[in-house]
């Protein structure tokens, strides 16, 4: 006898639907049908409002902004701020006899100076000088009075050999390239860098890859599972403990954007994976292949019996119910009743619900009638597929079949 705790979870399962079945062939119709069913009817928004137009408020403030502890545009356009750790080379032109020649009777001379963790540098001709938070352009004025004491025409660049002191850190799916720095890590600011900047310079995200090999999941996807592409539209924005969601998607190719911020130093972006398997429906019933498929692959309810292989011959064509919200409303879900015969022959689109995530389509058998009754027989198997995790607790002990 087999001893295999997922073994036993399958004939569970199986029992409870086969229940789910003969219970519904004692019921009459009943639930809301699709012509009178308000698709905004139950919703609820995952989060506030006023914290979704807040949040988007902050992000296009971030879009905007001229200036930031990286970058500075008060001269007409984006210079790098110096800060501590930079290396700066600065080239000094005199007049001295000797050296490299540049031009006729100019000595060059380098100095390769790092930015003290004071923010202040030191050379032969100027000591603790102030420089963090400062421009390339300023340094050189400052130098410059400072030289103009010893010269009659001095003549300074200023340059950063270096860039150390500004980092953002990059999580997610993320390119890794097979030659240069890429894929998710530490990268150094060197200047103005947009979110989307950031993530190109990197890799870029990850997108229409191909497909590996994967055993466990090949009751889903035959004998491969797709690589977890990036999701742009709920991509992270972690700056001073508090976390922002960017629709990178909208910047990208509809030119939003308020949607591609200005990085900051110390930013932690996170560019999450496609929703593959959280965003889901279920088939059940009467159908050629009773399963689970990707929202996207089935968003309505003529894909997804479609997917499914279409019905038995013992289908109810007429009361195929659909079971929405059943965790979100705590088991009490809305039940939606759709007749795919209106479809088919009489051109009834609006029986053609558009489906959510989490959404299961029930194919009866016979005609359904008394909803609490359909819901009470089909709880467990609901719980099963909807909420793991308490299924886990009413009918298992840590090792074994709870009995």
């Amino acid at each position: 006898m087999s001893h295999f705790p997922g073994e036993r979870v399958v004939k569970i399962a199986l029992i409870f639907l086969v229940l789910s079945f003969l219970c519904a062939c004692m019921m009459e119709y009943s639930g809301i049908p699709v012509n009178e069913y308000d698709q905004t009817y139950g919703a609820k928004e995952r989060e506030d409002p006023a914290k979704i137009k807040e949040n988007r408020e902050a992000v296009a403030q971030m879009s905007r902004v001229k200036e930031n502890s990286v970058f500075t545009e008060k001269r007409g356009f984006p210079e790098y701020k110096v800060g501590p750790g930079d290396i700066l080379t600065i080239t000094f032109w005199s007049t001295a006899v000797g050296g490299a020649q540049t031009f006729e009777g100019f000595r060059q001379i380098n100095y390769d100076l790092e930015v003290r963790p004071d923010g202040k540098i030191s050379y032969m001709y100027g000591t603790d000088i102030p420089v963090s938070g400062l421009t390339t352009s300023e340094i050189h004025e400052i130098l410059m009075s400072q030289l103009k004491k010893y010269f009659l025409e001095p003549r300074v660049e200023v340059k950063v050999k270096e860039y150390r002191s500004k980092y953002a850190t990059l999580f997610g799916q993320i390119n890794t390239l097979p030659t240069g720095s890429s894929g998710p890590g530490r990268y150094v600011l060197t200047n103005k860098t947009t979110v989307l900047d950031l993530i190109s310079r990197a890799g870029g995200p990850i997108t229409g890859r191909a497909q590996y090999s994967s055993p466990q999941v090949s009751y889903l996807y035959g004998s491969q599972l797709p690589v977890e592409n990036a999701d742009l539209t709920k991509v992270e924005l972690l700056r001073k403990g508090k976390t922002y969601t960017i629709n990178l998607l909208n910047a990208m190719f509809y030119g939003d954007e308020t949607q591609n911020p200005i990085v900051e130093d110390g930013d932690v972006i996170t560019v999450p994976p496609e929703p593959y398997f959280a965003d889901r429906v279920y088939v059940l019933g009467q159908v050629a292949a009773v399963g689970i498929l990707r929202l996207r692959d089935a968003p309505d309810l003529l894909a997804a019996i479609a997917m499914a292989g279409g019905f038995t011959t013992t289908a109810i064509r007429k009361d195929i119910k659909i079971i929405r919200e059943f965790r979100e409303r705590q088991g009490k879900p809305i039940i939606i009743s759709a007749n795919y015969d209106k479809i088919v022959y009489q051109g009834d689109l609006s029986q053609n619900i558009k489906l959510k995530s989490g959404d299961v389509i029930y194919v009866p058998r016979s005609t359904i009638g008394d909803i609490n009754e359909f819901i009470i027989n089909t709880t467990p198997l609901l719980n099963y597929l909807l909420i793991p995790g308490s299924y886990r607790d009413a009918y298992f002990s840590p090792n074994n079949l709870r009995y």
